[in-house]
């Protein structure tokens, strides 16, 4: 206990710290100006809903858009302490471009979002990956799919790959990984907290004491949460609403998620998934003011993938799929073009040009 306690008080002070340097940088992106003031950021919950049950009978629920007969389907896999949400701006764009030739499938992963909860011990990358086969197993048994994962989503696609080899490049056909990263992310400041001693209280208190941490989740947020919130975005000046959307989706995170997923991110490797994304034409994408995953680890990535796009968003941090999501959106069109037969690559271009001169 008295260990515990300790723990509890160094987090406060790192917290507090960091908490005041990130209040000061979001009062600076607070503007009057906001393109997406009124935006509807829960269009996902419209769409239909599928839950599927993972092997170890962790329940994930899933939002699906576009015919079920599609010619192709884009499988999206979110980031740490996000949801499903966290993409909304590519379901709502993407749908439109895409029209019938494409599903696009979305599910919050396990301990997050509508999803539901599970033990501390299967908060891992190899798990993520082995949920995104039950996903595809129910959702995609047959056809093309396309994969996109952003942050922890993109370890969740190279996890996938790894334990699943034979499904490329017959039923995967392209792959996108955006501010992620296939090892660790002990280069990134988001390492050097996770080294903190103090974090280790949290962790134990995870899986032996979870009632304590319970106890302590403010504290735990509190170091946590500034630290996630001052790297989601580049742009000072970007949309409070999309902030606010953001922090709502960080905030609503279980804590028992929080802190069971931070030694996954510092530990993973999934490096052995490069050679088998190297036979698919890929995506790499990232915010050159990532602070998380930084720019370095998708330059990595996509050195090791001949058939890659690699695309750096100027200006950008962690969510750049929220930040500039064009940049985004446009780089999922060239990268299904890559990835999917003739037909479909002419239809899409078409409808490329429809929506620039529409």
């Amino acid at each position: 206990m008295a260990r515990w306690l300790a723990g509890l008080a160094g987090l406060t002070a790192v917290g507090s710290v960091a908490g005041v340097t990130v209040a000061r940088s979001l009062t600076r992106r607070v503007t009057s100006d906001d393109p997406y003031a009124g935006e509807d950021f829960e269009l996902l919950h419209d769409d239909r809903s599928v839950v599927v049950t993972t092997e170890d009978g962790v329940p994930l629920a899933v939002r699906e858009c576009g015919p079920p007969d599609a010619p192709l389907t884009v499988v999206f896999a979110h980031g740490f302490c996000l949801r499903m949400g966290a993409f909304h701006f590519q379901r709502d764009r993407l749908a439109a471009q895409w029209g019938d030739q494409v599903r696009m499938v979305f599910y919050d992963q396990r301990g997050h979002g509508l999803s539901g909860d599970a033990s501390p011990e299967t908060f891992t990358v190899p798990q993520l990956g082995k949920d995104l086969e039950s996903v595809l197993a129910v959702l995609a048994p047959r056809g093309p799919v396309v994969l996109v994962g952003h942050s922890m989503g993109g370890m969740t696609v190279l996890s996938h790959a790894r334990q699943f080899p034979h499904r490329y490049p017959n039923r995967i056909v392209g792959a996108a990984m955006i501010s992620s990263a296939a090892e660790g992310v002990s280069r990134s400041p988001l390492g050097e907290i996770l080294r903190n001693p103090a974090l280790e209280a949290a962790r134990f208190a995870v899986r032996y004491a979870p009632g304590l941490l319970h106890r302590g989740r403010g504290v735990v947020r509190s170091v946590i949460g500034p630290i996630l919130r001052a790297a989601s975005y580049g742009d000072e000046g970007i949309s409070p609403s999309v902030v606010a959307f953001s922090e709502r989706m960080m905030h609503d995170t279980n804590v028992h998620t929080l802190v069971g997923f931070l030694h996954a991110l510092e530990v993973h490797d999934e490096t052995a998934a490069l050679p088998t994304l190297a036979k698919i034409p890929t995506l790499v994408a990232c915010g050159d003011r990532d602070l998380l995953t930084p720019l370095e680890y998708s330059q990595e990535m996509a050195a090791a993938l001949p058939k890659s796009e690699l695309v750096i968003a100027e200006g950008a941090g962690h969510l750049v799929q929220l930040e500039q999501p064009e940049l985004i959106d446009e780089a999922l069109v060239r990268l299904v073009e890559r990835a999917t037969p003739s037909k479909l690559q002419a239809l899409t271009r078409r409808l490329r040009e429809r929506t620039r001169h529409g």
